[in-house]
């Protein structure tokens, strides 16, 4: 196994940080989450580097990327900002789902607007009712006329009010039946006649927005069924190896900024005449969180090269998000700890990443369900009786 960037991996990864630097310096992204508003000409930026291109296949007009490009590319993202990044993943999955298990016809109208940037993405599956538990969603679809009705609530809904954004929003279209088959995918445009949105105070990731989405009588073609009446659960399960892998390499990319933040400033903080970093607690802290950083992101790294082979991957790819997330956060912890209350100011982009972090471990997977199903990976879970 052969860890080694490309020279085109490489020059990708240089390319996108000095993109980020440009578009989104740091007295930029503190305005922004401030104002707690999302930066459409970074979108514009990303759209122009090919970015949204990257994972398509070249007959769709990408190119051609793999799994690890896009690890790489999404690490190196979310060094800048989780939150901004956030924005970028979600359009990325969606767009993916659509090339796996949407119809040439709806690979041919939506597929060009991800990669060109007319249309933003957001996945639309949490409920008051049903977070991990995605069968005790709610929200329904029924056949009405040429389309469906739906009718409904969800929750926690990250970038849903971008402006000219569609939910990608999984729906039950058949309470008779398991979840399994019962669930449907539908793109609704976030703008639909009887959608209605309310973003959310929420700790951290500002800028991209979190959202609560209700759903009264909003009528939606046929066509926006992606994957075919019950197919919801198939286009949720494919795409999952890739999301946590690209999950896991964000909060490497945000560990990264953390300990980039802390280290430096342990270089310049003087006390009792020499600087922070001299001390052996200080050093001893840091070389533990560069060291959990690096397992994190080799990990990460091995299970997004195994699923660029098309090799099954859900214990690494879930171990890795585990690891990732939860190094991310305790880092975060930390390096607020090394900064005082430098690191709990909002003039300084620690208190920042220390809030975005806390996310890491809940989304895309809560720590305690990926323990569950590695364990039941390892032939550890209980049989249902």
């Amino acid at each position: 196994m052969d860890f080694d960037p490309t020279e085109e991996q490489q020059a990708m990864r240089a390319s996108v940080a000095k993109l980020m630097a440009r578009c989104a310096p740091q007295d930029k992204l503190r305005q922004w989450d401030a104002q707690r508003v999302f930066p459409y000409e970074v979108y514009d930026a990303w759209v122009e580097a090919g970015l949204l291109q990257l994972p398509f296949p070249s007959e769709y007009g990408g190119l051609g990327g793999s799994a690890l490009d896009m690890a790489i590319v999404v690490d190196e993202l979310s060094r800048t900002s989780t939150d901004l990044c956030m924005v970028y993943s979600s359009a990325v999955f969606c767009g993916l789902n659509i090339l796996r298990k949407g119809s040439e016809a709806q690979k041919a109208y939506w597929l060009p607007r991800v990669m060109d940037g007319r249309n933003k993405f957001a996945i639309s599956i949490s409920e008051p009712g049903a977070g991990s538990d995605v069968g005790a969603m709610d929200a329904a679809a029924i056949r009405h006329g040429a389309g469906y009705r739906v009718n409904g609530q969800k929750l926690w809904n990250t970038g849903a009010g971008l402006k000219d954004c569609v939910l990608s929003v999984y729906l039950k279209t058949d309470k008779r039946l398991p979840y399994r088959n019962g669930m449907s995918l539908l793109l609704i445009d976030n703008d639909a006649p009887g959608v209605k949105l309310r973003k959310l105070d929420m700790l951290g990731r500002r800028c991209a927005g979190t959202y609560e989405v209700f759903f009264a009588d909003v009528d939606v073609p046929a066509d926006r069924l992606v994957g075919g009446e019950g197919g919801g659960w198939d286009c949720l399960m494919s795409g999952l190896q890739l999301e946590r892998a690209v999950s896991a390499a964000s909060s490497c990319g945000g560990a990264q900024a953390v300990l980039d933040l802390a280290r430096s400033y342990a270089q310049e903080r003087v006390q009792f005449g020499q600087p922070i970093g001299t001390f052996q607690a200080i050093a001893h802290s840091l070389a533990s969180m560069q060291t959990e950083l690096d397992a994190a992101r080799l990990l990460t790294m091995k299970a997004a090269w195994l699923v660029s082979k098309g090799r099954d991957a859900l214990r690494e790819i879930t171990e890795a998000k585990l690891l990732a997330s939860e190094t991310y956060a305790k880092l975060a912890n930390q390096g607020v700890h090394i900064m005082g209350a430098f690191g709990l100011s909002a003039e300084y982009p620690m208190e920042r990443y220390f809030r975005d972090a806390r996310s890491a471990t809940i989304a895309a997977g809560t720590s305690e369900t990926l323990r569950n199903l590695i364990a039941g990976l390892m032939g550890l879970k209980k049989a249902k009786t």
